[in-house]
């Protein structure tokens, strides 16, 4: 057993910009995170809430869709408006639609007048480590995550949306990282869970072979089973620029070592807490470099401070040794 540390603690820095206080996605002003886990035997499965200040007025916002094999509830409408106007839910593939419902509930009881709203839901297919058709989300559970969201540090690997899941051919789970600029802060989460060769600042690091699973019709990789890419800023960005944000942060990816398997849905959804828009384009470098190094780091961290996990039908999932990491 090993203790999950995050790569940076390993020795491993990405890039050069410096992170924020909690290197987290909370480090950016006014975004809060809270996460419920359900782990009991062949449940492993959760919901991950990310909660900006200032939702319900609407910021400015957008989705680059890297692979479209997936779930992101509410997309077409940020496509259209360039703006969320709810938190940002993550969950496993078919609860995705209770937790909008829930998620829809909870906007509801808060805003007695509104006749309309967007919820944005994600997700990824935690279905090889849960039992995903019995759809375990309840309401309370999507409520607890929403009313638990916090400035704290988020947790990170197996909890929350990331319970259950499974990348590059080890046990992955949530992951967070920030970068600062002289003009604010980009913070980055992400729910991991795809295909391809752990890749750390360069050096392939594959996964062993493992023993055979007990239902060996379900591979542990399979065709990848999707990220979702969570990506938070002050800057006064505006949506076509977010956009831009967007796509680098699902080209992020290719850092760590995905494949971009056929059966990936890989989706970044960018915003801010500023809805001043007054960067130009020309000034994106930054902020461009800021998102690629978080959300590699995330990614990363979603690796190392995973745990061991076997799940449903007696499957297991391995953490990726520290002592592979360290090396590099």
């Amino acid at each position: 057993m090993q203790t999950p540390r995050r790569v940076r603690d390993l020795g491993v820095t990405v890039g050069t910009l410096p992170p924020g206080p909690l290197n987290a996605i909370t480090d950016v002003p006014g975004v809060r995170v809270g996460q419920t886990t359900i782990s009991t035997g062949d449940l492993n499965t959760g919901v991950t809430a990310i909660v900006p200040d200032g939702y319900a007025d609407g910021l400015p916002a957008a989705v680059a869709v890297g692979n479209g094999y997936g779930k992101l509830v509410g997309s077409s409408q940020v496509d259209e408006l360039g703006v969320i106007e709810t938190p940002v839910l993550l969950t496993g593939t078919l609860s995705v639609f209770r937790v909008a419902d829930a998620l829809l509930t909870w906007l509801l009881d808060r805003d007695p007048k509104a006749t309309s709203l967007n919820p944005v839901v994600g997700e990824t297919n935690d279905g090889h480590l849960s039992d995903i058709r019995r759809r375990p989300i309840t309401p309370e559970h999507v409520h607890a995550a929403l009313d638990s969201a916090s400035t704290d540090l988020p947790a990170e690997g197996c909890v929350g949306a990331g319970t259950g899941t499974e990348a590059l051919g080890f046990k992955a789970g949530i992951g967070t990282a920030s970068r600062t600029l002289d003009s604010g802060t980009i913070g980055v989460l992400v729910q991991a869970n795809f295909s391809g060769t752990l890749t750390v600042l360069g050096t392939p690091i594959p996964a062993q072979p493992v023993p055979a699973q007990s239902d060996p019709a379900q591979p542990v990789d399979g065709d990848g089973n999707s990220c979702m890419i969570v990506v938070a800023t002050d800057l006064p960005l505006d949506a076509r620029q977010l956009g831009r944000v967007a796509r680098r942060a699902v080209f992020a990816m290719g850092r760590v070592g995905s494949d971009f398997g056929p059966g990936s849905g890989d989706y970044a959804i960018a915003f801010t807490t500023n809805r001043r828009s007054a960067f130009v384009d020309r000034q994106l470098r930054g902020p461009f470099q800021a998102t690629t190094e978080s959300v590699e780091e995330a990614l990363l961290n979603s690796l190392t401070m995973a745990t061991t996990t076997t799940g449903f039908r007696g499957r297991t999932a391995h953490a990726v040794p520290h002592d592979l990491i360290r090396l590099r």
